[in-house]
């Protein structure tokens, strides 16, 4: 008797090992969403901050329209193809942009923190500037003269996404007023080539002059609200370390690419 019991109780023993042999994985807890440094209560109100987007009819939107006709013709010119080189506006992309004006070769590799840091920052200058671009409804320069070639696909998505103010130009002049904070000595090469980047956009002809404009004013006003978070500063001097010790290395972006992008944006256009 006693020798059945055990056996039963092995065979037990052995069903709920199976079992829990079998057993499937808990699924992985899921990954946080990214955040940024502001939420919708911390960043700055844009509509209110910013002037009014032309007014159909105005003279504000008659300069805009004279500018976006008279840039058609930097077609397939040097300034046009940085113009093109300016579209894509990623993290990865901005230390690429920014490296001739750092005087550094900024990258994911070389400078993680600060692809960090604009990581971060970029989620609150698209989420704050997809908001009031809500607001304004501004159609995009190329859509009010309804011709002219543009340097990017003409799409949908494009036309859907107001014109007013442009969201590259605040991202440009935000990330070029850090960095300039980062490196004083380089300040007037990194806010000329912040400058530029949202000019890119005229030459494009897919936003107006008032739009870039008005970005910068915004760019400024996120630097403002990202100073006030300690998160941000706390990072901002995590950045500052990284960066001193990369310009310290002997190694640095091509002198000669460096000076044709100088010249190319030296001056506005318009």
């Amino acid at each position: 008797m006693s020798r059945v019991l055990i056996a039963l109780s092995l065979t037990g023993a052995l069903t709920v090992a199976g079992c829990a042999m079998i057993r499937p994985a808990p699924a992985p807890a899921p990954r946080p969403l990214p955040t940024g440094y502001l939420t919708a209560q911390t960043w700055p109100d844009a509509a209110v901050i910013l002037p009014p987007a032309p007014a159909t009819g105005s003279p504000r939107e008659a300069q805009d329209q004279a500018v976006y006709k008279a840039s058609r013709a930097l077609e397939g010119s040097p300034r046009w193809s940085l113009a093109q080189n300016d579209v894509p506006s990623l993290p990865a992309n901005m230390l690429t942009d920014f490296s001739c004006a750092m005087d550094a070769p900024l990258s994911p590799q070389t400078t993680p923190r600060l692809m960090a840091m604009l990581s971060r920052m970029g989620i609150d200058a698209s989420r704050q500037v997809s908001s009031v671009k809500d607001v304004f409804k501004r159609k995009r320069p190329y859509l009010i003269a309804g011709e002219g070639n543009i340097c990017a696909p003409k799409s949908d998505s494009l036309a859907a996404s107001p014109d007013y103010p442009s969201g590259h130009a605040t991202w440009g002049w935000g990330v070029a007023l850090i960095l300039a904070e980062i490196a004083p000595d380089r300040a007037t090469p990194i806010l000329t080539r912040g400058r530029s980047f949202g000019e890119s956009r005229v030459v494009c002809g897919v936003h107006s002059v008032s739009a870039i404009e008005a970005g910068r004013t915004n760019g400024a006003a996120l630097v403002a609200a990202w100073h006030g978070d300690p998160a941000f500063r706390a990072d901002l001097e995590a950045v500052r370390t990284e960066i001193a010790t990369v310009r310290k290395a002997s190694a640095k972006p091509e002198a000669s690419a460096c000076k044709v992008e100088a010249e190319l944006t030296a001056k506005t256009l318009w």
